[in-house]
């Protein structure tokens, strides 16, 4: 069996409305990515980094400072383009991008849903296209033993939750909604069966004077 480590990603620039403004870690956010990587060098067992190519993701595994450790990247972990996904389904249904956390509750499955049933238009990644790009990542970590921290994010994270444990659709919407900045989840290879270990852990923030930098958005 193989045991693989999967991060998401510090707080990025929250209350942007682009790709391009989202795409970077907040203070807080390095604060979150500091604090766990002090975490992950007590801990120990780790002897790589792969990231996917987003900025934010990028930032985080530097941020953990987990010296000595080689740092790859893997495209395969970026993120869904929720921003694109955002405006077909503005231009379809004139619903807006949300402007806080109870709206955005209400938007995500909306999104999902849209791409899910293929709405989302010929330039743009498909959901079953997705699901296995990120499958692949996880499979290619996986041959390359145990140890690896992958730095990812919260799409990535929620579709191989509901891989491993065959969630419906809607659940999984909720469960993209419950995953912290920084949280780790461990996923273990048994042969060609993938299982789900370990989801949203916080210990670097589990410290009373932490608790106010648990964040999802």
């Amino acid at each position: 069996m193989t045991t693989l480590t999967l991060i998401r990603h510090g707080q990025a620039n929250s209350g942007a409305t682009t790709e391009a403004d989202y795409d970077r870690l907040s203070p807080l956010g390095r604060q979150q990515a500091h604090w766990l990587g002090e975490h992950l060098r007590a801990t120990g067992g780790f002897d790589r980094i792969v990231s996917g190519t987003l900025r934010r993701q990028r930032e985080t595994a530097a941020g953990l400072n987990l010296a000595g450790r080689p740092h790859s990247e893997d495209s395969r972990l970026n993120e869904l383009d929720y921003f694109a996904l955002s405006q077909v389904l503005h231009d379809r249904d004139g619903i807006p991008f949300p402007k806080g956390p109870a709206e955005f509750a209400a938007h995500v499955p909306q999104v999902l849903q849209l791409w899910r049933e293929g709405h989302a238009g010929p330039d743009h990644e498909t959901y079953d296209a997705f699901r296995t790009r990120v499958f692949g990542a996880l499979t290619a970590a996986a041959q390359d033993g145990p140890g690896a921290v992958l730095v990812t994010s919260t799409g990535v994270i929620a579709t191989l939750c509901a891989l491993a444990l065959g969630l419906e659709a809607e659940v999984k919407a909720r469960m993209f909604l419950r995953i912290m900045n920084t949280s780790v989840h461990r996923f273990v290879f048994d042969g060609e069966v993938l299982h789900l270990a370990q989801f949203g852990a916080t210990p670097h923030l589990d410290l009373p004077e932490r608790h106010s930098a648990r964040t999802y958005f």
